[in-house]
């Protein structure tokens, strides 16, 4: 469907928004790589398929290699679930072949099943602080919390921690009703140096893509996670 055919009022107005008011707001702009990884990892939290078949190309065409929008994808299983995640990774996968990449990509894994529950642990150290050193032992959520969500996927190559953190906010605060974890990992992208100035950014950049209902709730989780920092 051409759009700018059947509805070339509309298209004048959000193109000028999403791709020209959005991306140079002055203050609010966010390098090409951060950008692009945010926009993709709120397209997966919104459920936008449609959107995210239009925004990879995008993405790589602005210099995200296959990797960081593969990793991008994984990590989404452990907050959206594989049932909202498997049409994205179809997507992915018929995207990049159309490209020429040849799929598998390289491993990324830096963990075994023998030590994953270990360096997961540390991954979330890493992030919210020793308090969570003995986390994993309260209860076999938490235990899979910790070797499955950090262990399996935040321990992998291919994106830092911090950008990791950064597309972990994006899923929750796209999705909505997931506040009280939003707050809790605005905080975490916080003690990674990801400020409140810059995950506002990125709230910003992302509003074309998820409304202004669940953009406004995030800067208030924003919000509140920098006043607990004090």
């Amino acid at each position: 469907m051409n759009y700018y055919e059947t509805d070339p009022e509309f298209m004048e107005r959000f193109d000028h928004f999403a791709f020209d008011e959005v991306v140079n707001e002055e203050g609010q702009q966010l390098d090409e790589t951060t950008r692009h990884l945010s926009i993709l990892a709120t397209l997966l939290g919104c459920q936008g398929i449609d959107e995210f078949k239009l925004a990879l190309p995008r993405a790589l065409d602005a210099g995200l290699t296959p990797v960081m929008a593969k990793e991008v994808v994984y990590q989404a299983v452990d907050y959206l679930g594989i049932g909202r995640v498997r049409p994205f990774l179809d997507a992915t996968n018929q995207i990049l072949t159309q490209r020429g990449v040849a799929l598998p990509l390289p491993g990324q894994a830096t963990t075994t099943m023998e030590d994953r529950l270990e360096k997961g642990a540390q991954a979330q150290v890493d992030i919210f602080g020793e308090g969570m050193k003995e986390a994993w032992k309260n209860g076999h959520i938490n235990r899979w919390l910790a070797a499955n969500c950090f262990g399996d996927y935040y321990t992998r190559t291919g994106l830092t921690l911090a950008q990791r953190e950064m597309i972990t906010f994006c899923y929750l605060a796209a999705q909505g009703g997931c506040e009280p974890q939003l707050t809790a990992h605005a905080g975490g992208n916080m003690n990674l140096g990801n400020d409140k100035e810059f995950l506002i950014k990125v709230v910003s950049q992302c509003l074309p893509y998820i409304g202004y209902p669940r953009s406004l709730n995030a800067i208030t989780c924003i919000n509140k996670a920098a006043e607990a920092r004090g």
